[in-house]
């Protein structure tokens, strides 16, 4: 258990001082949770809302109780559309950054060498 009080400990030490480590954590998130991996995101996500706005500021800005946004940013966590995007704005907010997203063509598969 301590060591995973250390992380957290950690990665609130280290967005504190490092601003670009806050917004690579922001971007992480989002680009897991559009590449069909939103349990890693959230886990993110909840690490970010520590480290930043807080629960109990986030719950004030998108108007949730912050018990739901726990469990909302938990390993088994169903934030709606609506409670993902807000949170996602209410910590670009925190973090004085603009969310900007490229669609990109696929990138096609090669096929193994036989």
């Amino acid at each position: 258990m301590a060591l995973t009080r250390n992380f957290k400990e950690t990665i609130v030490e280290r967005v504190n001082r490092d601003p670009a480590f806050a917004k690579a954590l922001l971007d992480e998130a989002i680009s897991l949770f559009l590449a069909g991996e939103p349990e890693t995101a959230r886990l993110i996500l909840r690490d970010l809302v520590n480290a930043t706005i807080g629960f109990e500021e986030l719950a004030k800005a998108i108007d949730t109780p912050p018990k739901s946004l726990h469990r909302m940013l938990s390993l088994r966590g169903n934030p709606s559309m609506d409670n993902t995007s807000a949170i996602f704005s209410a910590i670009s907010k925190s973090l004085h950054v603009e969310i900007e997203t490229t669609a990109t063509e696929a990138r096609k598969k090669q096929k193994a060498l036989a």
